[in-house]
């Protein structure tokens, strides 16, 4: 197959525009500069063992011990053998963080739209916008670099099914293969289950035309051809994805073997997250309207009017003896977000234009894809709403697999973020294409007109008489300060409107344009341009009040975030093998603690549950003795005058010690509650499913007995006991069933889970060595079945190709 260069300089205009404007977005990468992202800068403190062990010795640890007391790597960093698609997507990301995901969001979005048949010039311009909505800029800026990832392959994935639909299908064959491949390594199975929900809905579309147009065979060849594609591409990430599995069963993802609340009442079963974790950050109705209005909702909280009202009350107050630093705090907490939500990095403005585009091209487009995205675009919104459509949302949770298992219900609006402007293109191309007449053009742009251009204007000039703009804060503080109230809503009331008349202007601008061409004033080209120039001014500057050139800093400075206080170089001193409680921090969301030491607290949306339960359970209130068994042996709190202490704890367990008594319980209920009064340097307690018939239930005391750790590695860690009778020995590591072998003298010798989350095991009398390896099966079955699958990938085509030759 030859491609002349006419055909392909279309491409290479598009992805020179790409990279220009990727950069130029991001202009402070070419001073060498990084942006500094909180998620990231937290992934950084959590990944650090994980790291230095991969530079150490030049392999794969697996395991890290510096969050949760242990957990696997697997979901925080793991290179996996032979990942050859992680190599082609480096490849495709070969510009600077976080240009590259910019880059691929306009990428991906190009090669749509032009399997969608958009003109290349307009499928540039309608990319640019895609790539520049505020939820996709502001999802950078946050460190939610996973999303991005997965949201940039989601075009992609759906370019592919187009083609197969199409009758393509060997290309769409190999689009889809690769593509599902990458969006799969992107490690964010959020995003990619709801673009499962996007092509389901694709398919219900394409089944009912088939139907309609007798194309059943059509409809069935092309589904056994992409769930071909599909499964390959589960293949090709086999390792990550059944190693992921593995732990997500032992995670907070999964179910519960609890049965009751930390205050004794009783648990509600789920098989998932709760449903209040699960509906926190759900859309308010109302708050929709941001994907016209950006600051329809006030913005962020960081957002401020200048010289606005609230500025000039507490200077007022100040004046009239107000604490200037109550003042400067009441500024701080002051929100101009006023929406339900418990905090929000940015609206997600889709864009005025795109959203005058998606309602014109309800009048246009044909038939199976205006009702494709437009079902698929309800559908998101729906659901993001949340506990405000109850309803809905519940069904989901209990009874749609795996829907239970993901938080921030507001995330399902990354539907609509595709399906808005890829419906509005489409009209677009529609209005600009010869096939409709010009009166049903003119017909299509007046009532968009009316009905968008209405809409923005009547929130212009009498929206807020609508709302109260209020929020539960602001009531407090109006307890305290009269007036306070009155200023805070008068700015929310002023971003409102403004932004409310900025939306109006550019349906206006636009919609004029479009009048003009048709009236044959000017050309498509001239268009085209106009379609540019105003996306780019609308995207680009709300995008740009969210994530700027301040959110860059020195590479060294994001590469290295985290420097040692006073405090850290203390404990560092100490080169034993322990774990430090930071009480100043909320310890189950701080990465920076784990960065220099093995900390008890770590940073993860996807924790260890038993961890989780013992922390919700006893290390929240102190339990000193589940501190002692965890081998905590230094807290940080603050000593009363604001400033951090390190405290020595003496009583710490250390890393391995015997006890006397073993206490049997039946349930896992039984199991957290013995933790209340277990005495841990002589009692540990042990569920009875692991109890044999030859297990000993106590032991004679040795007063010369020792057990000490003699060589440490994140994934291995070796042992040497002393005793001349039996015993049981405790040790301060996580229990994880799948990759932790234990070894006395090199015999694989049995361990169980004591204490809830800890390991223990029989040791008999002598001196031995005892050593425990994280060896997990999950790596090699993975990994088989990658390059079973890569093999697959290269041969079906292959293959396919040679077939098709020699048939004709």
């Amino acid at each position: 197959m030859k491609f002349s260069i006419k055909e392909i300089t279309p491409y290479i205009i598009a992805i020179a525009t790409f990279v220009f404007v990727s950069l130029a977005y991001f202009s402070p990468v070419l001073q060498g500069k990084k942006i500094q992202q909180s998620d990231i800068t937290q992934f950084i403190g959590s990944s650090k063992e994980i790291k230095d062990f991969r530079k150490e010795n030049n392999q794969e640890p697996y395991w890290t011990n510096t969050s949760f007391g242990g957990m696997p790597s697997y979901a925080v960093s793991t290179y996996y053998p032979n990942d050859f698609i992680k190599k082609i997507d480096k490849l495709l990301r070969f510009l600077p963080r976080p240009a590259d995901y910019l880059f691929l969001y306009f990428f991906g979005f190009f090669i749509l739209l032009t399997v969608l048949k958009v003109d290349w010039k307009l499928a540039i311009v309608g990319s640019l916008g895609f790539g520049l909505s505020t939820y996709l800029i502001i999802i950078l800026g946050v460190g939610h670099n996973a999303k991005a990832h997965a949201i940039a392959y989601m075009p992609l994935v759906l370019a592919g099914i187009l083609l197969v639909f199409q009758k393509k299908y060997l290309l769409g064959f190999i689009v889809t293969a690769l593509a599902m491949s990458l969006e799969i390594s992107a490690s964010h199975i959020q995003m990619t289950y709801y673009l499962l929900f996007l092509v389901l809905i694709f398919g219900v579309f394409q089944l009912i035309e088939s139907f309609k147009n007798k194309e059943i065979p059509h409809f069935i060849k092309s589904i056994g051809i992409l769930l071909a594609a599909v499964i390959i591409s589960i293949g090709t990430n086999a390792t990550s994805l059944l190693a992921l599995n593995e732990y997500s069963q032992q995670s907070t993802r999964s179910k519960s073997e609890l049965t009751i609340n930390p205050d004794g009442t009783e648990k509600k079963s789920a098989s998932g997250l709760s449903r209040d974790y699960i509906t926190e950050f759900s859309y308010g109705k109302a708050e929709t309207f941001n994907l016209f209005i950006p600051r329809f909702m006030g913005g962020t909280r960081h957002e401020t009017v200048e010289n606005g009202e609230l500025q000039s009350f507490l200077q007022d107050a100040v004046n009239k003896g107000l604490n200037p630093k109550d003042a400067n705090y009441l500024m701080q907490i002051s929100s101009m977000y006023w929406g339900e939500q418990p905090i929000v990095a940015a609206p997600a403005y889709i864009g005025a234009i795109f959203i005058f585009l998606f309602v014109l091209a309800l009048f246009l487009v044909e038939r199976k894809l205006r009702n494709w995205l437009l079902a698929a675009t309800i559908f998101s919104i729906l659901l993001s709403w949340g506990k405000n459509f109850a309803f809905l949302t519940d069904f989901f949770i209990d009874y749609v697999p795996l829907y239970n298992k993901f938080r921030a219900v507001s995330s399902i609006q990354v539907i609509a973020e595709v399906a808005i402007p890829l419906l509005g293109m489409l009209g677009l191309k529609a209005l600009i294409s010869s096939d409709n007449p010009k009166e049903i053009k003119l017909h299509a742009l007046k009532w968009s007109t009316i009905i968008v251009g209405g809409l923005a204007l009547l929130f212009t000039i009498g929206g807020t008489g609508f709302f109260t703009f209020e929020t539960p804060m602001d009531l407090q503080i109006e307890e305290q300060i009269v007036g306070f109230l009155d200023a805070i809503t008068s700015d929310r009331r002023t971003l409102f409107v403004n932004d409310s008349l900025r939306s109006l202007l550019f349906v206006a601008l636009f919609s004029g344009s479009i009048w003009l061409f048709l009236k044959e004033k000017i050309n498509n080209n001239i268009l085209v341009i106009v379609f540019a120039i105003l996306v780019l001014f609308d995207l680009g500057n709300v995008a740009k009040r969210y994530v700027n050139d301040e959110f860059f800093i020195s590479a060294r400075k994001v590469d290295k975030p985290f420097v040692a206080n006073e405090i850290d170089k203390e404990i560092l001193k100490d080169k034993s093998i322990y774990r430090v409680a930071d009480f100043t921090k909320n310890m189950m969301a701080d990465g920076a603690t784990s960065y220099f030491h093995k900390s008890i607290g770590g940073y993860h949306a996807a924790k260890p549950r038993r961890y989780q339960e013992l922390y919700d359970f006893h290390i929240v209130n102190n339990n000193i003795e589940v501190l002692n068994m965890l081998n905590t042996k230094y807290l940080i709190f603050e000593d009363g005058t604001k400033r951090d202490a390190v405290q020595l704890n003496p009583e710490a367990n250390g890393n391995a010690w015997f006890v006397n008594t073993l206490k049997i319980v039946n349930t896992a209920n039984e199991e957290i509650k013995a933790l209340d009064s277990l005495k841990t340097k002589n009692e540990a307690v042990i569920n009875s499913k692991f109890i044999t018939s030859d297990f000993s239930m106590s032991f004679s005391q040795d007063s010369t007995a020792s057990i000490q750790l003699i060589s440490y590695k994140a994934n291995e860690l070796m042992y040497e006991s002393n005793s001349t009778v039996n015993q049981f020995a405790v040790f301060s590591e996580m229990y994880y069933k799948d990759g932790w072998n234990a070894y006395v003298d090199g015999k694989l010798t049995p361990h169980y889970q004591v204490n809830y989350v800890l390991r223990g095991m029989e040791i008999s009398e002598g001196k031995h060595t005892i050593e425990f390896k994280f060896e997990p099966t999950v790596i090699t079955k993975g990994n088989t079945i990658t390059l079973i699958s890569y093999v697959l990938l290269l041969l079906i085509p292959f293959g396919w190709f040679y077939y098709e030759k020699k048939k004709n």
